[in-house]
């Protein structure tokens, strides 16, 4: 039951007649607070590190930026985010032809440290810093 109430605070689930498109930083900035653990991923395939940054990148309607620095370098470097699709019924969704993709690839181990910080269409920012294993996904 806790569950269900959590999901429907953070608005995940639909309540009839409040339906939210989530573009802006009042909609997204509780779900991202909520989630900052998962932000990011990293994983090794192909001999390479992949560095996802999706659950950042679906609550990107209501960011400026999404800002990353590698093992301990600051979060100055944009990360590419494909444009919200303001007025379509989810302008959150990834469209099959965007030339955003939703991670990066680098040489394998490269990524042992990372700091992202979320530039909010408020002018807040927010910010987490992930240890390699923290963010590891087998």
């Amino acid at each position: 039951m806790a569950r269900i109430f959590l999901l429907l605070l953070l608005g995940l689930i639909p309540v009839a007649g409040l339906a939210q498109t989530f573009t802006t930083a009042a909609e997204i900035k509780p779900i991202l607070t909520a989630t900052k653990p998962g932000w990011i991923a990293v994983r090794e395939y192909n001999g390479e590190d992949v560095l996802y940054f999706t659950n950042a990148l679906v609550w990107r309607c209501g960011l400026d930026a999404i800002l990353y620095g590698l093992n301990g370098a600051p979060a100055e470097t944009p990360y590419p985010m494909e444009p919200c699709y303001e007025g379509e019924p989810a302008p959150n969704i990834f469209k099959a032809d965007s030339a955003q993709p939703f991670y990066m690839t680098l040489p394998l181990g490269t990524v042992q440290t990372i700091t992202v910080t979320v530039v909010f269409d408020d002018g807040s920012i927010e910010t987490g810093e992930y240890l390699r294993a923290a963010i590891f996904t087998p």
